[in-house]
């Protein structure tokens, strides 16, 4: 019940986008279409797994028995960047389509704070591996649900009669907070 409970909560009541205000920069970015979005909704839930998977380890197993606590964040982020190089390796050679449509953005999950905020959240939230490869996981949904969701937004503004002074980047702003009240709704759930 306590993993159901950890899954629930991280999709929806505290999303790591819409609540938590993390991982905007993809967000944004890659929203416009929802193939592009399930795609890197897919590499992030990948890479975010699996780095919240090392991290675990290295925090337990190198840097708190040795006392290198303070190089948290460098031993984080090195890993994430070889996690998501290790992914676009392999998306070129699967999926040369997606790798094209992804673009620069596949870059950009080296720099995502969601997958590093996630990775330092399970350490200080004291979660144990599979506590913590389950909250990584349900993070990794939450963001791809946010940005598919918002995807889809995006893609019927385009349809839609939007002033000049609003089209682009401000629309989508304002849309962007009306999803983030939308999932606030969650927030008596769990």
């Amino acid at each position: 019940m306590e993993y159901l409970l950890i899954f629930i909560s991280a999709i929806f009541v505290n999303n790591i986008v819409l609540t938590q205000f993390l991982g905007i920069c993809p967000f944004l970015g890659v929203s416009k279409k929802i193939s592009t979005s399930l795609g890197m909704g897919a590499a992030v839930i990948f890479v975010i797994t699996l780095a919240t998977i090392v991290t675990w380890l290295i925090q337990h197993y190198l840097l708190n028995p040795f006392n290198l606590g303070f190089l948290q964040t460098i031993a984080f982020i090195l890993v994430i960047a070889a996690l998501v190089q290790m992914v676009e390796i392999i998306l070129k050679k699967i999926s040369p389509s997606l790798y094209a449509a992804l673009g620069v953005f596949l870059p950009l999950i080296t720099t995502n704070c969601c997958v590093l905020g996630v990775a330092i959240l399970v350490i200080q939230k004291d979660f144990g591996l599979l506590e913590g490869t389950m909250y990584a996981l349900a993070n990794g949904v939450g963001f791809t649900l946010a940005l598919v969701v918002f995807a889809g937004l995006r893609e019927q503004l385009t349809l839609s009669d939007v002033p000049n002074g609003m089209k682009g980047v401000p629309i989508a702003l304002v849309t962007a907070g009306i999803l983030a009240l939308a999932f606030m709704g969650f927030a008596g759930l769990v």
